[in-house]
């Protein structure tokens, strides 16, 4: 039977939906501390084109997994997962809640379901296959993971070379076909499977939430992306190619890099983060298991997990 301290709450919604406030007077209200869900969020540095809650809203309730990598260093799921257990063990042993708040798919997936299978891949395999796409290009990879697939590959996408990659390091790592691989995989049990989780997602009216967007990229080129983004850049994001290609960073980049005109570097971080909120939806409805969704101009702290 669940006890409260085995209960996870997860906040989520698409991005500029309004999920910080209302994170922050929940925790408030409900005695919890806040586990970042957010990919940026990680990295120091990376505060304006992240909206980053500010120094005074982080004050208001302890945050985790804020501000824990320089730019240079990448996150991975495997990490993610390892650090999100060790704050929930702590925040419940201390006998405080847990929410779960932020729009990034794949990191919020791991509060519902495996995300990462137990095989491990020698750098020095994950090297060579690399080196070898980079050489001979995709097919030959594609060649060799039917050769040792006859059994078939199942859904892979095999013209997307990084699920290729993977797919062939992992057959290679373990001697095991991927559909074994797969099957093995998806009778793992979540990270999270001890604990029950209660997720409501915010949406809000298409019109007000492009205006939220339009607001919020004036209000990040007032605070100064340009000039943070240009001290990441000195401090080496671009050896970080998933923080570098995130929204507000590389537009920004390419301005820098002379790619972009300035007059267009608004609007082009507009285009991009609609884009980004139509994933975020797709995201939500086919990866998330049926979950409370609410309006978020009309949602209040009481009502965000009513059972």
């Amino acid at each position: 039977m669940s006890t409260a301290l085995s209960v996870l709450h997860v906040l989520t919604g698409p991005t500029a939906v309004g999920k910080t406030e209302l994170a922050l007077r929940w925790a408030e209200a409900n005695d919890a501390e806040i586990i970042s869900c957010d990919s940026l969020l990680f990295y120091r540095g990376m505060n304006i084109g992240t909206a980053k809650p500010t120094a005074a809203e982080l004050a208001r309730v302890p945050h985790h997994l804020v501000d824990i990598r320089d730019v240079t260093e990448p996150m991975d799921i495997g990490r993610f997962v390892e650090l999100a257990q060790a704050a929930v063990a702590d925040i419940t042993a201390r006998g405080r809640q847990v929410l779960i708040t932020g729009g990034s798919g794949f990191y919020l997936k791991a509060f519902f379901a495996p995300v990462a299978d137990n095989v491990t891949v020698p750098a020095e395999l994950r090297a060579e296959i690399g080196a070898r796409y980079e050489r001979e290009g995709l097919a030959p990879l594609v060649a060799e993971l039917r050769a040792l697939n006859p059994a078939g590959l199942g859904n892979l996408d095999t013209a997307n070379p990084r699920r290729v990659t993977r797919a062939l390091e992992r057959c290679r790592a373990s001697g095991r076909g991927l559909l074994t691989l797969q099957a093995e995989f998806a009778a793992l049990p979540g990270p999270f499977a001890a604990h029950e989780v209660r997720c409501t997602r915010l949406e809000r009216d298409p019109e007000e939430l492009n205006r939220r967007i339009d607001e919020r990229i004036q209000i990040m080129l007032a605070d100064g992306l340009v000039e943070e983004v240009a001290a990441l850049r000195s401090a080496g994001l671009e050896q970080n190619p998933s923080a570098a290609r995130s929204i507000g960073y590389r537009e920004t980049l390419a301005m820098l890099r002379g790619e972009l005109a300035a007059r267009d570097l608004a609007v082009e971080i507009g285009r991009n983060t609609r884009g980004l909120v139509k994933k975020q939806r797709t995201w939500f409805r086919s990866q998330i298991p049926p979950h409370r969704e609410l309006d978020a101009t009309t949602a209040t702290v009481a009502a965000l997990f009513e059972r």
